[in-house]
């Protein structure tokens, strides 16, 4: 039976989303779908942060989830955070359809991400690649538009 976890985001400015994860295994990928509203067409970072909390809006979500001391990267360098997922891209109707599977991301054991938030970004995550100072640590991805804690769900 596999794992599945689900997260309800929301926002400033009507910014929006569900995001489902499904890990059919230990030790197997995890596939990560789903939809965010309300975002400015373009280019956002994605990513999983440390804390499952809330209280202050996304700021109380913390740093990326990175737990093997990593340099923030892309989705698909071996340098990178376990919640560096890459960017998300918005139509001009503001909505982002996500469809990715990550192997780092895990849904058991010591480096689960459940209970951790998922976050949207303002801007364009550049991989660690920008040059500019906070480059290697968020990807330069600028403020928080919306965020959510991750739950595991009844598998459907």
């Amino acid at each position: 039976m596999p794992i599945q976890a689900v997260c309800c985001m929301s926002g400033t400015e009507g910014v929006k989303g569900t995001i489902k994860f499904v890990q059919e295994a230990e030790g197997k990928p995890c596939k990560i779908t789903g939809t965010i509203e309300g975002l400015k067409a373009g280019n956002h970072g994605f990513h999983i942060h440390v804390y499952g909390d809330n209280t202050n809006g996304c700021v109380s979500a913390g740093p990326h989830f990175n737990p093997f001391k990593k340099e923030h990267g892309g989705p698909s360098d071996e340098n990178r955070h376990v919640g560096d997922l890459g960017n998300v891209v918005a139509g001009d109707d503001g909505k982002a359809c996500i469809d990715m599977t990550d192997a780092l991301v895990t849904l058991v054991g010591e480096h689960s991400v459940v209970g951790r938030s998922v976050v949207v970004h303002a801007d364009e995550d550049d991989l660690g690649r920008g040059g500019h100072e906070d480059s290697k640590t968020t990807g330069h991805a600028g403020g928080r538009l919306a965020c959510g804690v991750i739950g595991i769900t009844q598998a459907s």
